[in-house]
């Protein structure tokens, strides 16, 4: 246990900080599946640029990698792109 309230403080903080970061990565890949999973091209393309904004926003905050994001966000368009 912390003994410093300094450091009782920032283990607040940082769980905080860590519920925080997992529900907007997890919002996301929510997202990103919804997109997967979508039957018709009209609907992943009307959420693609809502993925990216989402993908952009964590990077942004360091909660994933740029070449990560980068990765998904060309995989998601080769997806969408090949639907019929």
């Amino acid at each position: 246990m912390a003994n410093h309230k300094s450091s009782i403080k920032r283990i607040r903080s940082n769980n905080t900080k860590r519920l925080r970061n997992r529900y907007q990565h997890k919002s996301t890949r929510t997202v990103i599946k919804a997109i997967r999973k979508s039957s018709s091209k009209a609907d992943a393309s009307s959420l693609l640029p809502k993925v990216f904004s989402m993908l952009d926003k964590l990077v942004k905050r360091n909660i994933i990698h740029k070449n990560k994001s980068a990765n998904q966000k060309s995989k998601l368009s080769k997806f969408v792109n090949a639907m019929s």
